[in-house]
């Protein structure tokens, strides 16, 4: 089973994902493949309960001002050493100023945390089998990181001066 977790708490995970067209799109909260939504957004109009999850090859210029609507998108890690869902991620708060729950789902690990959360996302959706509890514990890894990021505006040489 997989374990949903934010960095204060382990959650229930209300969304179920849906990773191809031969998925059940008639149940409430489903997160679906974005580029399918975008085909068929005429069928998914007006509901509330249907997001998206984005794959890291995504351009992002085919939702330009359609990704408020969601309440949350989720970022597919289809392996650990792919990089691009981190890239993806601040595409998504900074440029594209979403707010809403950004999860990260797939191939997430727990020593990605720490860095996932830099990147800005909210809600982890880790790997089978990982302890969410145990996981928690990870956000602390680092106390004070140089560098900005989504999570912290300015370098540490200006929020120690």
């Amino acid at each position: 089973m997989q374990n949903l977790i934010n960095q204060e708490a382990v959650l229930e995970n209300n969304w179920t994902i849906i990773n191809d067209e031969s998925g059940d799109f008639t149940q409430k909260n489903i997160m679906i493949p974005a580029n399918y939504w975008l085909e068929n957004q005429e069928e998914f109009a007006g509901r509330d309960d249907v997001s998206i999850w984005l794959t890291g090859d995504v351009d992002l210029a085919n939702f330009k001002g359609l990704l408020t609507q969601f309440p949350v998108i989720g970022v597919n890690f289809p392996a650990f050493a792919d990089g691009r869902g981190y890239s993806l991620a601040r595409l998504l708060t900074e440029r594209e100023m979403f707010t809403g729950e950004l999860r990260a789902i797939g191939d997430v690990l727990i020593d990605q945390l720490f860095f996932m959360k830099r990147c800005g996302f909210t809600s982890y959706l880790l790997k089978d089998g990982i302890d969410g509890q145990k996981a928690l514990n990870y956000f602390s890894t680092f106390k004070d990181p140089y560098q900005l990021a989504a999570d912290i505006k300015e370098p540490l040489f200006r929020r120690k001066a």
